[in-house]
């Protein structure tokens, strides 16, 4: 699957969710997830376990400094996180774990994200599904920014993932892997 997505610090969610809802989003949810990444030779992997649902180990490859950050994914679901979390931090080393509060909307296969990163912030991050093609994707994405307030200067190009483990070195904990 593939999706181009995109990701900027926010101070306030509420003026986010108000456009969404307007443009016809659908208030999903909130949500508790916890993603545990894991060392890999390329591209990432993270368990995902949010509350209440099935886990989720998901591989992506994106170009963090690509124009669209466009990302390749593949899902697989786990009735056992406890145990894959096990198996995964003993092969490959667990890098760091990100937990946030997700509130999510929809419209039309498009994701919004608004995110509370424990250590790191308020997020949104919108992911527009890749159908037929790239540009296409492209611009939908373009459309929701203009219409949403938000532009491609504020994009932050590196994942939680990157952004947990700059913060962690900053304050001088040590990160495994």
């Amino acid at each position: 699957m593939r999706n181009l997505e995109y990701k900027a610090r926010i101070e306030d969610a509420r003026p986010l969710i108000a456009r969404a809802r307007a443009l016809g989003f659908d208030l999903w949810g909130d949500l508790r997830q916890t993603d545990t990444y894991f060392a890999t030779p390329r591209g990432r992997l993270k368990l995902r376990e949010t509350a209440g649902f099935q886990a989720e180990l998901i591989f992506y490859e994106r170009d963090e400094l690509g124009a669209d950050r466009a990302s390749d994914y593949e899902v697989a679901h786990s009735h056992e996180p406890e145990q894959l979390r096990a198996v995964l931090s003993r092969a490959l080393g667990a890098l760091t774990t990100v937990r946030k509060r997700r509130t999510l909307l929809v419209l039309d296969g498009t994701r919004l994200h608004l995110d509370n990163v424990e250590a790191l912030g308020t997020f949104v991050e919108i992911e527009v599904p890749v159908r037929d093609n790239d540009a296409q994707a492209r611009e939908r994405m373009d459309s929701l920014l203009g219409e949403l307030g938000l532009g491609w200067d504020a994009c932050i190009r590196a994942s939680y993932l990157d952004l947990m483990i700059e913060s962690q070195q900053a304050d001088g904990e040590q990160v495994s892997g």
